[in-house]
């Protein structure tokens, strides 16, 4: 037939009996194209796009099909389940590495090859177009899946913070502070750098609750205990965007200043010293210098006049010496304070502390406590020179040294106002060696100083009263005082010229009208054996049978 010379049958060649043998499976490699491979070629690399290694199953090349289809297997085992950052870039770009070259391996085979059986190209690449929607959806997929696994890590982090702010809450601030750190360092990542997430969403909720739990001591109205995380709160918006603080980056500014105020209050005078408080001087001044203009800060003068005034009224009552003390540190911390209203107060709380200083000497010497008084009454007569108690200061100071030997010296204040009437002299003579400082106290009070007695010397306790000041032609040292009747205490202090060891001597008389009395002082010996001897002097007579006044030495 003709036809079959057309065709090149003859190219085979025949057999010697003339018979045709079939043709090959495959496409030779050279030469033109089967025709339509070019559809054939997309239906393949499309198939194989799809990462199931069809264009490879329909070619009938299984072993490259095998590959695909462990190239997907190894993706799902690294991408499932979904993680928050997704497939690492480096399994993805091989993966899609395998499925380029399968796409351009398999339409490469399937353009040179003679594919058998009844599929039609057309179909396949429909179905390619279709399949690809599989990975296309998958990626789809996981990406939400992704997106869902990112949020829950974001809220566990959330909870993660959350938690920190409940464990710190039960602990004192300055315990828990690097915990509220911690916790805020968490809410500040998710609302800056993860401003779109639900996680993010929920952080003003969160910050509300974290600033109620650090603040919680104001709510509870511990003043002085909020000063602390209250301060800390003011300076979160130097380290949190305020995009993210919202109303909370100003709000401690009121509950700050009003803890200062309360805080410093309460401490005013000295109240908080004995738990190391201070006298609120800190609290005021940083409330002046902070809130300046808050009203916090209007209510610190009137408050610091205030409690001037109730001291000033306190030094009437029975604690004068603790009212003085408020006082004096009421008028030290307005004098510290940076604002001049308040620095003028000082003056107040000074003139308050005079009044004080003299009513707590008074109020100490009334309570027994003489030594003390003696101390307070001597300095104020010593630092108010100008002030009219000034006498009555220093009588009620030697009262109350007479009063510290001799109890019974103490029973009553002198009298601030000299008797009238008689007056009954006193002589006192001094026949001891050193000077001799004699203080009295009675219906007056005062002291009086002797001279050292040139050329007398010390007794025997044997002979001391019977031979002092009774020296033919010696002139003694003598003091005359002029006392109204009354009881009298009188302390005899052995001054320059004496030994340690030469005791002060306090006795007590009374003066009666119509007599002259006197007196005698002089230093007896110690016994051998180094023992105190007791001393029994007479009591202070009439001139006709005087008394000796001794000191044992």
């Amino acid at each position: 037939m003709e036809s079959g010379d057309r065709y090149g049958v003859a190219g085979y060649g025949s057999g010697g009996d003339g018979t045709v043998p079939p043709p090959p499976s495959h496409a030779p490699s050279v030469g033109p194209p089967p025709p339509g491979a070019s559809l054939r070629a997309a239906a393949a690399a499309l198939l194989n796009l799809t990462g199931l290694g069809l264009g490879y199953a329909l070619l009938g090349r299984w072993g490259r099909a095998a590959v695909c289809w462990a190239a997907t297997a190894v993706l799902l085992w690294v991408a499932l389940p979904a993680d928050p950052d997704g497939v690492p870039a480096g399994v993805l770009v091989g993966y899609l590495l395998v499925l380029v070259l399968a796409a351009v391996d398999g339409g490469r085979i399937a353009r040179r090859s003679a594919v058998g059986g009844a599929w039609r190209p057309g179909l396949a690449v429909g179905l390619g177009v279709v399949l690809l929607a599989v990975p296309a959806g998958g990626a789809v997929v996981y990406g939400s899946a992704r997106d869902e696994a990112r949020e829950q890590m974001l809220l566990e982090r959330l909870e993660a913070g959350d938690e920190r702010v409940a464990t710190a809450s039960g602990q004192p601030f300055e315990a828990a502070k690097s915990e509220y750190g911690k916790a805020l360092d968490v809410y500040r990542a998710l609302g800056e750098d993860h401003p779109g997430s639900r996680a993010a969403m929920l952080v003003p909720d969160r910050l509300k609750a974290y600033y109620d739990a650090v603040s919680a001591p104001y709510a509870k109205k511990r003043h002085c205990e909020a000063v602390a995380p209250l301060t800390y709160l003011r300076t979160l918006p130097d380290s949190v965007d305020k995009k993210v603080l919202g109303e909370l980056a100003a709000w401690p500014d009121t509950p700050l200043a009003e803890s200062l105020y309360a805080c410093g209050v309460s401490r005013l005078g000295g109240a908080g010293s004995s738990s190391g408080g201070g006298d609120g001087g800190a609290e005021l001044g940083q409330l002046l210098r902070t809130f300046p203009e808050s009203a916090s800060a209007r209510r610190v003068a009137p408050a610091i006049d205030e409690r001037i005034k109730d001291q000033v009224s306190a030094l009437k009552g029975a604690e004068p010496c603790t009212a003085t003390e408020a006082l004096r540190s009421l008028g030290a911390t307005a004098s510290r304070l940076p604002d001049d209203s308040v620095k003028k107060l000082r003056a107040d709380a000074d003139e308050g502390v005079v009044d004080g200083v003299y009513a707590c000497g008074v109020d100490q010497f009334e309570d027994g406590k003489f030594g003390a008084a003696r101390t307070t009454l001597t300095d104020f007569a010593r630092t108010y020179k100008s002030d009219g108690r000034v006498r009555q200061a220093r009588n009620i100071a030697t009262a109350a040294e007479i009063a510290d030997d001799r109890p019974a010296a103490g029973k009553r204040l002198p009298p601030s106002k000299r008797p009238g009437g008689a007056r009954m002299e006193l002589v006192i003579s001094n026949d001891a060696p050193n000077t001799v400082e004699i203080l009295y106290t009675g219906p007056v009070t005062g002291t009086v100083t002797l001279r050292a007695c040139a050329g007398c010397e010390r007794y025997r306790a044997s002979e001391g009263p019977r031979r002092a000041c009774k020296a033919g032609g010696r002139n003694y040292p003598k003091a005359r005082l002029q006392l109204p009747a009354g009881e009298y205490h009188f302390l005899y202090k052995h001054g320059t010229g004496a030994t340690a060891r030469v005791d002060s001597y306090s006795s007590g008389t009374r003066v009666q009208p119509g007599y002259t009395y006197t007196s005698c002082t002089y230093v007896i010996e110690r016994s051998p054996f180094d023992l105190d001897l007791p001393l029994l002097p007479d009591p202070i007579q009439p001139v006709v049978s005087p008394w000796g006044a001794g000191s044992s030495r």
